[in-house]
């Protein structure tokens, strides 16, 4: 740490005089009082304060781990980087100042100095020994505000010198992830240290970079860049603080990044099913369940990001819903995912994703990653390509009916995909076409079973509950049979899903036969939906009534 930068901190601090003698002031010394820096929303789940004083600390819902009064900054139980960098990040040992502050529990405050002076003691920066993750930019931007809350009680040389080398590594453009909800993080830490400290540069550099990240990672639609929706929550709840943030320093909040929050909470309300979970796209588990925000009035939307949602309408969780993905190539929380729908009806998930499980550099990580964890068209014996764009080219937007085309060449040469979603009379149909044979794959929702598969027919059930899943060759228009239904497998990856963070469980998924062209019709509610074709005319007869579908030559519904 360079001297003079310890010292400019610390002299905003303390008088010049009282440099050399800086201590951790006893517990006693000052009365507890609510402060900004250690109380809202900047602090989070996190182990209570009477078992981090037992020493029990548990992340990420796994189970506890027990920690001695010398903490091991090097254990690592679970093998697990979102773990690593929890605990690093010290929020737990905020939780214990925060609620100092409001019960006057001055072995709360001590243990608290004690955590951090011995974190601080062990993990220099560049150390030998140093914690593999104690200064990756993640946990230094969660850490910071944790340390510059228990610099309110702490007049120590080890915590402001600390919290200087914070800034300096947070202030570097080399360590900042612009354009993304890291990048937010690290722009609340260091305004935290630069208003804690009176420093202009520090709170002026993270507001504007605030305002410029912000503008890249959501978009004038109020979507999400990441890819991820549930990410859109996180981001929306990480602005709220960083708007406190700003105004707890006497700051004014930039229009611009007030505007972006504001949008936010359209695009998590359209990614949210009609049963209150988002829709488990990219790294999202299928168990987020978001408070309620305000919504669009449409009931179909479409962003520039990569997304539509479809529903019949708001607020009734019989709601037909659907979720379709194009739009630009992977990124951040992404999957390779383009022309995947989902699809939700009379009350029940009828086609999911295979959804998140972790972050870990595992097979069945990098499984959920590819196209086959995802309801997508594979061209066979082409070699994917990854990161490719996929563009909507065509769209029809009616109140009882929607249909969209699109196109990528994500396998070398034209794929395409047309989905039209009739409403009210339930139907989804998907047909799939391209430069070559292909299959498409349909992962089920965890509750639904095959109950048979015959014809071209494949019906699922929940309990007296049924759907049928019919394929049809095109422009033949005749039954393909030959689905396969696969659940469980390992070798390679197929048919499962994680319904929560570190799980998985089987479940069925139908692999189609290859086909030059392939109709796919999704119809809730019966087992025998009647399919007549004339031409490219097609009728679904669906227990509400007759859906007329027409095909074209050039591979568009309508």
């Amino acid at each position: 740490m360079p001297r003079r930068l310890t010292a400019l901190l610390l002299s905003a601090v303390l008088p010049l005089g009282a440099l050399a003698a800086a201590t951790a002031m006893p517990a006693a010394a000052r009365a507890p009082q609510r402060t900004p820096e250690c109380q809202g929303d900047w602090l989070p789940s996190t182990p209570t304060s009477p078992d981090v004083m037992n020493g029990r600390l548990s992340f990420l819902d796994l189970p506890a781990v027990t920690v001695g009064k010398d903490v091991n900054w090097r254990m690592d139980p679970y093998r697990n980087r979102s773990w690593q960098m929890v605990f690093q990040s010290l929020r737990w040992m905020g939780r214990l100042v925060a609620d100092y502050e409001s019960t006057g529990k001055t072995d709360y405050l001590d243990r608290a100095v004690e955590i951090a002076r011995d974190w601080v003691a062990d993990n220099p920066y560049g150390g030998r020994t140093t914690a593999k993750y104690a200064w990756a930019e993640h946990p230094i931007a969660l850490r910071a505000p944790a340390l510059v809350c228990l610099s309110r009680y702490v007049k120590a040389g080890w915590l402001t010198s600390s919290l200087a080398l914070h800034a300096k590594l947070l202030s570097d453009p080399k360590h900042y992830e612009l354009g993304h909800n890291h990048g937010l993080d690290q722009d609340i830490g260091l305004l935290r240290i630069g208003c804690r400290y009176g420093n202009p540069k520090w709170k002026n550099l993270a507001v504007s970079r605030m305002v410029r990240s912000m503008t890249l990672d959501i978009d004038g639609q109020g979507a999400l860049r990441e890819q991820a929706p549930r990410y859109a929550i996180y981001v929306h709840d990480r602005l709220r603080v960083a708007v406190d943030t700003i105004k707890d320093c006497g700051m004014k909040v930039p229009a611009a990044l007030a505007s972006r929050w504001e949008s936010l909470p359209r695009h998590i309300s359209a990614a949210t099913q009609p049963n209150g979970y988002m829709v488990p796209i990219g790294d999202g588990p299928a168990d987020v369940q978001p408070a309620a925000f305000d919504h669009a009035d449409a009931t179909v939307q479409v962003f520039d990001a990569g997304y539509v949602f479809g529903r019949t309408a708001w607020g009734d969780p019989q709601s037909a819903y659907y979720s379709i993905r194009f739009g630009p190539a992977l990124k951040f929380h992404g999957h390779e995912d383009h022309m995947g729908v989902t699809y939700y009806a009379q009350g029940r998930s009828i086609l999911t994703e295979a959804g998140f499980h972790s972050y870990e550099n595992t097979p069945y990580r990098r499984w959920t990653l590819s196209p086959e964890a995802h309801n997508v068209p594979v061209l066979v014996g082409r070699r994917f390509r990854g990161h490719t764009p996929t563009t909507l080219v065509r769209r029809s937007l009616d109140k009882e009916r929607q249909s969209f085309t699109f196109t990528d060449r994500a396998y070398g040469v034209a794929r395409t995909r047309s989905v039209l979603v009739s409403h009210h009379q339930d139907v989804m149909a998907v047909l799939d076409g391209g430069g070559g044979k292909l299959r498409n794959l349909w992962h089920l929702a965890p509750n639904l079973k095959v109950v048979s598969n015959a014809g071209g027919r494949v019906v699922v059930a929940d309990g007296a509950w049924k759907a049928s899943i019919v394929q049809l060759a095109m422009p033949s228009c005749r039954p393909v049979g030959g689905q396969r239904v696969v659940r469980g497998r390992t070798s390679p990856y197929q048919g499962w899903i994680s319904p929560a963070y570190m799980r998985k469980e089987p479940a069925d998924v139908i692999v189609s036969p290859v086909a030059g062209s392939l109709l796919t019709v999704v119809v809730p509610g019966t087992d025998r939906p009647d399919v007549t074709c004339s031409g490219r005319t097609l009728i679904v007869h669906t227990p509400a009534g007759p859906v007329t579908l027409r095909t074209s030559s050039s591979g568009t519904l309508s």
